[in-house]
């Protein structure tokens, strides 16, 4: 599936160096498929707001302002921390399309262009006025566009970045190495039938 352009409100969460951890919480990496995880996004932290643990803020994903947004805009060093697939897979699932940061963990990075949720960098200046925007407007539309590497919505345009190999394989769609490979599936079975260790000596 090719991925070019990703619409949809936005969500904001303010904060440099949000790891994985905070993310997805170490006890929900036991599940044996990734089916349900969106349920304990920030579970900890989001559990601390509703007991009044933060002066009372509500955290961004209990907000019901943000309800529904498919983009994420965050601050540097997003998705820092331990290496866990869970955490992209996890906001992918609840219904993050793509994010908009100043910078990403470099693990989190990848693992999010496995799954086709593209990660693409702002200047910290355009990052700050795109979630003040959002935050005033909250129903506000955002484009991402990643053939134009830009980032629209009422009033703001800004530049985006992304390392040109991520671009290309989420633009050209060979970011789903598992889907290309259904796609020919009788060609690889051909293949396969070939290779001494598959079909046997």
């Amino acid at each position: 599936m090719k991925i070019t352009r990703i619409e949809g409100t936005a969500l904001p969460m303010r904060g440099d160096d949000i790891d994985t951890d905070r993310i997805m919480p170490a006890r929900y990496l036991r599940a044996v498929t990734f089916e349900g995880l969106e349920r304990y996004l920030f579970e900890d932290e989001r559990a601390g707001s509703a007991a009044g643990d933060r002066a009372g803020a509500v955290h961004p994903f209990d907000n019901p302002a943000y309800r529904g947004a498919s983009i994420l805009l965050v601050n540097r060093n997003f998705g820092c921390g331990s290496s866990r697939e869970h955490a992209p897979q996890a906001l992918q699932r609840g219904g993050i399309r793509a994010i908009v940061g100043e910078s990403f963990s470099e693990i989190f990075f990848g693992n999010s262009l496995m799954i086709g949720l593209p990660c693409v960098t702002a200047s910290p200046g355009d990052i700050s006025e795109l979630m003040a925007q959002v935050e005033r407007r909250p129903d506000v539309r955002l484009s991402v566009d990643l053939e134009a590497g830009t980032c629209e919505t009422a009033g703001v345009r800004c530049a985006i970045a992304l390392p040109g190999h991520a671009r290309d394989a989420l633009v050209g769609g060979t970011w789903d190495t598992t889907g290309m490979l259904l796609a020919r599936y009788d060609e690889v079975g051909l293949v396969a039938s070939r290779l001494p260790y598959v079909a046997g000596f």
